[in-house]
């Protein structure tokens, strides 16, 4: 499921947009339905339950130490940001954090991290600006959230909540800033809608037993309605185009306080976590509405739990998305070519 559509808040109901994120619980296994990489499909219960009924997947594993597979990957980013920046068009990056480092607090009792790990997500950002890379510091960007207000992550969720997403969308957005001016003369910000709360299952409650998720559950998802007098510059052509996965799906708001903040049309194109990151970029890169007008900036966004596969992890992706390093690289420079 993906957009390649400017963002529009007024076209989507947040019911139908609850549905998106959801998908999972409506076809927990259906091929690129799924947020869970596919060498988790066969440990379907692979739910993590933690303290105060927080969950955690079970297939990140917040142990074992894969930090050089991930600084690889972080090499092969910066290789294809790099040609990127040949064509004109900038690239920031953005690493979800990995949710048990987020709530590191709720892991199970006499859990924690390991060293290697908590280490890890400082080291891809080290490596990502020895590289040259525009690396948002989404780990910084937690401690700007209000706790009082909603949890960095959603209870029993895969997902950052919305008071993340914007956050992060604003660390993005100062990143964007700092790299020089974007085309076009400041509008008024987009408006945002109020917030808004309803009760419903969280994406890991659902992958559990009945009785299971009965005892933890129903979260608080707070999300923003649809604002006054429309969306985001939706028939604008995007100056900046967001590419990821289900973290910045409109639901959330990534894109939208994007938006607001830059004072600018954004993009999005997104697809559920089972697609991959290097396959959703070329989904954009690929699409006619990149070749008939190239964004100037471009926000690429990954899942830490997913940094230590390129794009030929066999077992990772679904099998369309699956790609030999080379052979990715190639179709990203003939898509920057035409």
């Amino acid at each position: 499921m993906q957009s390649n559509r400017s963002i529009d808040a007024g076209t989507t109901p947040a019911l139908r947009r609850r549905r998106l994120l959801l998908a999972l619980a409506a076809a927990p296994f259906a091929a690129g339905l799924s947020f869970v990489p596919r060498a988790a499909l066969a440990a379907r219960q692979a739910v993590i339950e933690g303290r105060d009924r927080w969950l955690f997947p079970g297939w990140e594993s917040y142990v074992d130490d894969d930090t050089p597979a991930c600084l690889k990957t972080v090499d092969l980013i910066a290789a294809a940001a790099g040609k990127l920046a040949a064509h004109g068009i900038r690239c920031t990056i953005v690493v979800a954090p990995l949710k048990a480092r987020a709530a590191a607090d709720k892991l199970p009792e006499g859990n924690a991290l390991s060293p290697a790990l908590a280490q890890r997500y400082a080291s891809m950002l080290a490596h990502g600006k020895q590289a040259g890379l525009d690396f948002v510091d989404a780990v910084a960007a937690l401690g700007n959230v209000d706790t009082s207000q909603d949890s960095t992550y959603i209870r029993a969720d895969y997902h950052w909540s919305a008071h993340t997403a914007e956050a992060v969308a604003d660390a993005a957005a100062d990143r964007l800033l700092a790299a020089g001016t974007l085309p076009g003369e400041l509008a008024a910000p987009p408006a945002l809608g109020e917030w808004t709360e309803t009760m419903d299952f969280g994406d890991l409650a659902t992958l559990l037993a009945p009785e299971r998720r009965r005892a933890i559950g129903k979260d608080r998802f707070i999300v923003r309605e649809q604002a006054d007098g429309g969306g985001l510059l939706a028939d604008a052509t995007p100056v900046v185009q967001v590419v990821g996965n289900s973290m910045v799906q409109p639901y959330l708001g990534f894109p939208q306080r994007l938006a607001h903040t830059l004072a600018r049309p954004v993009g999005l194109t997104w697809t559920f976590g089972d697609t991959g990151p290097w396959k959703t970029l070329l989904n954009y890169l690929e699409s006619p509405g990149f070749a008939a007008q190239k964004p100037q900036a471009l926000v690429w966004q990954f899942n830490e739990g997913q940094m230590a596969y390129g794009p030929g992890a066999s077992g990772q992706w679904d099998a369309p998305s699956i790609m030999a390093e080379g052979a990715w690289l190639d179709r990203v420079e003939k898509a920057l070519a035409r």
